[in-house]
């Protein structure tokens, strides 16, 4: 790819970087204060370059792994780290290899696979989408994004990461570590905040490459690329400028690299003494695969800090969310 460049005299260039075009429009609305934002073919050109060398080798990545392989690795990176999902996708995949397998299983099998990645709620709108798939195509994961999102519980990310990753298709995927690339590189943020705004998700339609020329090919490599440059280099706590491969295109080192304002600033979630914790340890004992006595289930629990009353509000909220089931005292998984 060539990158078509014009000069602009009033704004200085960050040195190494040539000649820069106009800003994007989303990004110039956002911050009218910036004195640099890069010509987005270049970025482009060097982020991919940089994905071809230094890409993970991740089996959902692989040329043979299929679609549903893809579907499942999407839903069970949402909120986890790739280290967490590794084992549990394989040992998913060896057992659920397609949808209609996964569509068929007993419920309390399908929680006790998802172990401890967090967030089982997850598992159940999975097995829900592949019952839907069953229903609807012919146990097939849809190839488009406008189908995926028909599929109970799969939202906009999900059906455009699906699209985009297993079937080529060049839909706008954004992820945590990509709207922080889109900050940084683009509108001189250090961060992007908790909540996906309006004028970021015009800045990162606008950052799509073309799909004319290929089809969509580089488009598709872009979010990849831009995904995992967020993941390995441009983290949120320590980004590693020295050996970024945009570092002299990125807006915000061009700024002096400030600090996070208030407003991009995330919390990060506590565990200790919160009801994900108590809801975690209720659901570690129900994956054993006994029921067992609802009060002798709560008094149990290896968590002296929490109160009687949030224990059993934990427990309930399971029971509503249909993670776990309640048969007059005994507590289980559901069809357990």
């Amino acid at each position: 790819m060539t990158s078509p460049a014009t000069t602009d005299d009033t704004r200085p260039t960050v040195p190494g970087s040539g000649p820069r075009a106009a800003p994007a429009t989303a990004t110039a609305a956002a911050r009218a204060d910036l004195v640099f934002t890069p010509e987005p073919m270049l970025v482009h050109e060097r982020v991919i370059d940089w994905f071809e060398v230094h890409a993970r080798d991740l089996p959902w990545r692989a040329p043979e792994c299929s679609p549903w392989g893809v579907m499942v690795s999407e839903v069970m990176l949402q909120q986890t780290p790739v280290v967490r999902v590794l084992p549990r996708w394989r040992d998913w995949m060896q057992r659920w290899p397609r949808p209609v397998d996964l569509a068929q299983a007993p419920t309390a099998e399908v929680l006790t696979a998802w172990d401890r990645l967090g967030y089982p709620r997850r598992a159940l709108r999975l097995q829900a989408a592949a019952q839907a798939m069953v229903e609807r195509h012919s146990g097939e994961v849809p190839d488009t994004a406008e189908a995926l999102r028909e599929l109970p519980g799969v939202g906009e990310y999900t059906a455009a990461a699906v699209a985009c990753f297993a079937f080529n298709q060049p839909e706008v995927v954004v992820d945590t570590n990509i709207r922080r690339v889109h900050a940084r590189a683009f509108t001189g943020d250090a961060l992007p905040g908790k909540t996906y705004t309006s004028a970021q998700r015009k800045l990162a339609v606008e950052l799509m490459p073309a799909t004319a020329p290929d089809g969509g090919a580089t488009a598709c490599a872009w979010n990849a690329s831009a995904m995992e440059l967020g993941a390995l280099i441009c983290t949120a706590r320590a980004p590693q400028c020295e050996i970024c491969p945009v570092a002299d295109l990125c807006a915000w080192r061009a700024a002096g690299s400030p600090a996070p304002t208030e407003e991009q600033q995330t919390r990060g979630q506590g565990w200790a003494g919160t009801d994900r914790q108590v809801r975690g340890a209720i659901m570690a004992v129900l994956r054993t695969g006994d029921a067992v006595e609802r009060d002798e289930l709560l008094e149990a629990l290896p968590l002296p800090e929490a109160s009687a009353e949030q224990r059993a509000r934990c427990l309930d909220s399971l029971i509503g969310d249909g993670l776990a089931a309640q048969t007059e005292t005994r507590v289980s998984l559901p069809g357990a």
